[in-house]
């Protein structure tokens, strides 16, 4: 892909500036918001393919915007930016429905490999033709339309939910560690602190899909390892 429209959610002027120069010599389109409601504005007036999103705005925050778009029902990948360490931000940026995050102080180089990840998992990937649907008991996944039902209702998932589901449904009964799910889903090489997110996007499937998330049964645990999908 070439010439994608990027969202930066800013209000750190050098910081942006930063970002829009370092993005635009990669070839991408940026536009640039210095509070929450112009990034809602924006979004709503030009549907950018990505948005980075930082926590700390001055009117509304990061988790408010997130929490808006995916309420209008936008899916385009959300990467929020946010302080090195606030645990509590990388968790709720996920539970709200951000695709992924980095942490400040990041090099320009991470950033744009998680881009060029989000997007080619988001429009290149999920855009091909499967002609395929697959059932478990009550769950469809159609991977031609890139829909999922439950006893016949569309579920709702964000790209990254749905990549996370068809990677794990597609290869059933197999166990995967939460490093290889990063690999496969989010596209680059996984770390320590990226485990947290592979938990939180699980977590959200088994709300969606599971009759007892407690007690999953299609998206279960394996001690030790990951995960795998029992349907």
């Amino acid at each position: 892909m070439a010439g994608e429209t990027i969202l930066i959610v800013e209000d750190e002027p050098a910081v942006a500036r930063g970002l829009e120069y370092g993005l635009s010599a990669e070839g991408f389109r940026v536009w640039w918001a210095k509070t929450g409601r112009e990034a809602l504005a924006l979004v709503r007036a030009r549907d950018p393919q990505l948005i980075l999103l930082d926590i700390r705005l001055p009117d509304l925050s990061g988790f408010d915007v997130c929490r808006q778009l995916r309420a209008e029902g936008r899916r385009m990948p959300v990467l929020m930016l946010t302080a090195r360490d606030e645990e509590v931000d990388k968790v709720l940026g996920l539970e709200l429905g951000a695709d992924d995050y980095v942490v400040k102080p990041f090099s320009l180089r991470e950033l744009i490999s998680r881009i060029h990840a989000l997007l080619r998992r988001a429009y290149g990937e999920l855009a091909e033709v499967a002609q395929q649907h697959l059932r478990f008991g009550d769950i469809e996944l159609d991977l031609e339309r890139l829909q999922v039902r439950r006893a016949g209702k569309l579920v709702d998932l964000t790209p990254t939910e749905f990549r996370l589901l068809r990677y794990l449904a597609t290869h059933p009964n197999r166990p995967f560690h939460r490093a290889q799910l990063i690999d496969a889903v989010w596209g680059y090489a996984g770390h320590i602190g990226d485990e947290r997110t592979v938990d939180v996007h699980v977590r959200h499937l088994r709300q969606k899909l599971e009759t007892e998330p407690s007690d999953p049964q299609l998206l279960v645990t394996v001690r030790g390892v990951g995960y795998k999908w029992a349907g």
